[in-house]
C-alpha cells in the first residue's frame, strides 16, 4: 500500500461473496481475490456460469490446499433472495458470514422515456441494480450484527475486530445522468443514496466496524455492455462521444485498489472523478482537500457541459422532427 498508507481491506485467509461473480468485472475480481488467498463465494442465476467461473477462480488460488471456493444459484431480481443466500454462506463458512460481499450483479437497458417499453425496463432495473443490492446489504448487515457475532469472528488486528466491508457497485450515471439513460440512472441513483445512508448508520455500531465503498467505473466491456448497445439510442451514443470502455479486469484491480486505500468513492478513471466531485452532497470524502475544491470549480466545467449536452439533445430532436415529418 506505499510507504504512508495501509491496507484497509486484507483479504487472506477471509471470506468473500460476490454477486455476478460469475463473468465480467466480478470474475476478475473473484480471480484477484483468490490469487490473494481469500476463500470465494460466488452467485449468479446461471449454474453452468458459475460451474466454469469457479474452475478458473479456482486456478486462481494462491494457496490450493487452504483455499476453499463455493457457488450459490440465485437471481437477485426475486424478492427476499438475499437472506437465503447469506445463510447458504454462513452454513458453508462454519457459521461465520462472510466478512466481505460485493455486490456487481446488475444491467442496463437504455432507451428514450417514451418508447414502448421504458417502463417495464425501468421496472427490471430497479429490481436488478436497485433492490438486488439493497436487499443483500441488509441481509448481510443483520447477519453481522446479531448478538455475539462479533466475539465469534475468526479475523481480529488484536482485539478489536477486523472491518466488515460492502462494496456497491455503481456507474459514473449514478451521479451525473443523460437523454436515454432514464430506464437505468435512477437505479444507480438510488443505489448511490443508499449507500450515502449507510455510510453514515454503520457509525451506530463501533463494536462491529463496517465500511461502506461505492463504485464509480465507466463502461466495462462485458456481454452485458454489448447487450446493453442493442437498445441504446442513437442520441445516448452521440452524447457518450468517444468514451473508451474498460475491461473487467482493469475496473476489478483499480476498484479493488480504491477500496484497499480505504475510500468511500471508488472511480476507475478520471472522468469518474468528475463526476463524481461535481456531485458530492453529503457523501463522505476521499480527500477533503482536494474534493472540495474540485466540488467548488466543477458547477463551472458542468455549466458547459451541460450546455453542450443539451444543445445537442436539441438538434438530434429537430433532426428526428425533420426527417419523420418527410416520411
Amino acid at each position: 500500500m506505499g510507504w504512508f498508507g495501509r491496507n484497509h481491506m486484507p483479504v487472506e485467509g477471509r471470506t468473500i461473496l460476490l454477486t455476478g461473480g460469475s463473468e465480467g468485472t466480478g470474475l476478475s475480481a473473484a480471480r484477484i481475490f483468490s490469487s490473494r488467498g481469500a476463500n470465494i463465494i460466488i452467485v449468479s442465476r446461471n449454474p453452468a456460469k458459475l460451474e466454469e467461473a469457479v474452475k478458473s477462480i479456482k486456478a486462481a488460488a494462491k494457496s490450493p490446499e487452504m483455499q476453499r471456493f463455493h457457488t450459490i444459484v440465485a437471481d437477485v431480481a426475486e424478492p427476499n433472495y438475499a437472506e437465503g443466500v447469506v445463510n447458504n454462506a454462513t452454513a458453508w463458512n462454519d457459521g461465520y458470514p462472510p466478512e466481505i460481499v460485493w455486490c456487481l450483479a446488475g444491467l442496463s437497458t437504455p432507451m428514450l422515456w417514451t418508447d414502448d417499453g421504458a417502463l417495464q425496463a425501468s421496472r427490471y432495473n430497479m429490481d436488478v441494480n436497485y433492490f438486488g443490492t439493497a436487499e443483500m446489504s441488509r441481509a448481510i448487515m443483520r447477519a453481522w450484527l446479531l448478538p455475539g457475532q462479533e466475539k465469534k469472528q475468526p479475523s481480529t488486528r488484536g482485539s478489536r475486530p477486523a472491518a466488515k466491508h460492502i462494496v456497491f457497485t455503481g456507474t459514473v450515471l449514478s451521479v451525473f445522468s443523460m437523454a436515454g439513460h432514464g430506464t437505468y440512472a435512477p437505479s444507480k441513483f438510488a443505489l448511490r443514496a443508499l449507500a450515502d445512508a449507510l455510510a453514515m448508520e454503520v457509525r451506530l455500531y463501533p463494536d462491529v466496524p463496517i465500511e461502506v465503498h461505492f463504485i464509480l467505473p465507466n463502461s466495462i466491456t462485458t456481454a452485458g455492455y454489448e447487450r446493453e448497445n442493442e437498445t441504446k439510442p442513437e442520441i445516448t451514443l452521440q452524447l457518450e462521444g468517444a468514451e473508451t470502455p474498460q475491461d473487467p479486469d482493469t475496473v476489478a484491480r483499480l476498484s479493488i485498489a480504491g477500496v484497499e486505500k480505504g475510500r468511500y468513492f471508488v472511480t476507475t478513471s478520471f472522468i469518474g472523478d468528475l463526476m463524481r466531485w461535481g456531485a458530492m452532497g453529503n457523501s463522505p470524502r476521499n480527500n477533503w482537500f482536494v474534493d472540495t475544491l474540485m466540488g467548488c470549480i466543477l458547477p463551472f466545467i458542468m455549466a458547459f457541459v451541460t450546455w453542450d449536452m443539451n444543445s445537442q439533445v436539441s438538434r438530434w430532436g429537430n433532426k428526428r422532427i425533420s426527417e419523420e415529418s418527410r416520411k
